[in-house]
């Protein structure tokens, strides 16, 4: 389809799938497990409706990536103390973790003959803040295991983030690490600033002014400065997902407001957002599955890697069911997709495989998700007397 109006309409159409398939509260389904799904139907496997190469559709996704990774570096709770106080026994399991990893990523690379064990285990130590804390938040989890898991999440998502370009492309592993630092530290002088201006309290000024007059200043500033963080990763040969991912930490350190958070919400999940995971399911072309159905069993196999690696925390006193939990990987697969498509080091097949695996993984930690909910939540009482849940907000919702 050319790209037009009724084209991008078509697109944001078939994403409705994603909260048709999510709308059941006994399932729980993951968003973009429906907007995948349509992205497939519509895309290079099914109708071919969709042209994943045009380039306005193209342009919109990628701004689409940046803008959920963004999101899923703002859920990551670094204001909350928890964070700081479990970052030493979250890295004693996070090495474990690693170090399985790694091991069954060489297995499984040198099994399917792939030589992509490095990325593979990259994969296997993952964890996705953008699925888990969702689901944290919407299924009220809490408890002292959640505590001490949040830490393992957001340090695994981080550093996974930052592996990966390394890795997908080692022959350049000097210029991609000083672009990846360039990134970071762009995102880190955004922080210095937004706290400086925090203190001093031009950020509460800024804010009420902008509410007052209905300027959305700090959505348009947000934007912005992710834009040009994403721009230098682009010129760096780095992934706009580090840009994403770092800059939504700035935000989270410091703190967004709730119309700020309400408004990164509203234009990431119901625009940018669908367009990008429709794009990327249209991207896909399933049928090298059937042409090669040794890929099939790839992504079987590197679902039950991720999981084995991640169970190796219950040696360290994480139950079974919590381990699981922090499986759920997004963010890290799809970009190994999208970069290894343009480097053009993936097999027929094997980015639909990897995808199929972190579909499993986010299953996975639905069904195990689920199941923690059963538990006992706190209560505790407000200063009127009344009960509610004593589950933590997300930096977003402060």
């Amino acid at each position: 389809m050319s790209p037009s109006l009724a084209a991008l309409a078509l697109v944001v159409a078939v994403g409705l799938l994603g909260p048709l398939l999510a709308w059941s509260d006994r399932m729980r389904l993951p968003v973009i497990v429906g907007e995948l799904l349509a992205g497939v139907l519509v895309g290079q496997t099914g109708a071919g409706w969709i042209d994943p190469q045009e380039p306005t559709l193209t342009f919109l996704a990628n701004i689409g990536f940046a803008m959920v990774m963004f999101i899923s570096g703002c859920h990551v709770p670094i204001r909350d103390s928890t964070l700081l106080h479990g970052i030493r026994p979250a890295l004693a399991r996070l090495a474990a973790v690693t170090v399985v990893a790694v091991a069954l990523g060489f297995a499984v690379a040198g099994g399917f003959h792939t030589g992509h064990g490095a990325w593979y285990a990259v994969l296997f130590a993952s964890s996705s803040a953008a699925v888990i804390m969702p689901m944290v938040s919407s299924l009220r989890l809490s408890g002292p295991n959640l505590t001490r898991l949040i830490p393992q999440v957001a340090i695994a998502d981080a550093a996974c983030i930052v592996a990966l370009p390394l890795v997908l492309e080692p022959g350049r592993a000097g210029p991609v690490a000083l672009g990846a630092l360039a990134v970071i530290g762009c995102s880190a002088a955004a922080f210095g600033l937004l706290w400086l201006a925090q203190r001093r309290g031009a950020l509460p000024r800024w804010h009420d002014k902008s509410k007052d007059r209905e300027f959305a200043l700090e959505l348009r500033v947000s934007v912005l400065v992710l834009l040009l963080i994403a721009a230098l990763a682009q010129a760096v040969h780095v992934s706009i997902m580090l840009a994403g991912f770092c800059l939504g930490l700035a935000v989270a350190a410091v703190g967004p407001p709730r119309r700020l958070a309400r408004q990164l919400f509203g234009l990431t999940e119901g625009f940018l957002g669908p367009i990008f995971f429709v794009w990327l399911g249209a991207s896909l072309n399933l049928r090298d599955l059937v042409a090669h159905p040794r890929m099939i069993v790839l992504g079987v196999v590197l679902a039950l890697g991720a999981l084995a690696a991640h169970a190796v925390a219950v040696l360290l006193g994480l139950p079974l069911t919590d381990a699981l939990f922090a499986a759920a990987q997004i963010g890290v697969p799809v970009a190994a997709v999208m970069v290894g498509s343009q480097l053009g080091i993936l097999a027929p097949g094997e980015g639909a495989a990897v995808l199929l695996a972190a579909l499993v993984t986010i299953g996975v930690s639905a069904i195990t998700g689920r199941r923690l909910a059963a538990r006992n939540t706190p209560v505790v009482e407000d200063a009127s007397g009344s009960s509610e849940d004593a589950t933590p907000p997300l930096p977003a919702e402060r």
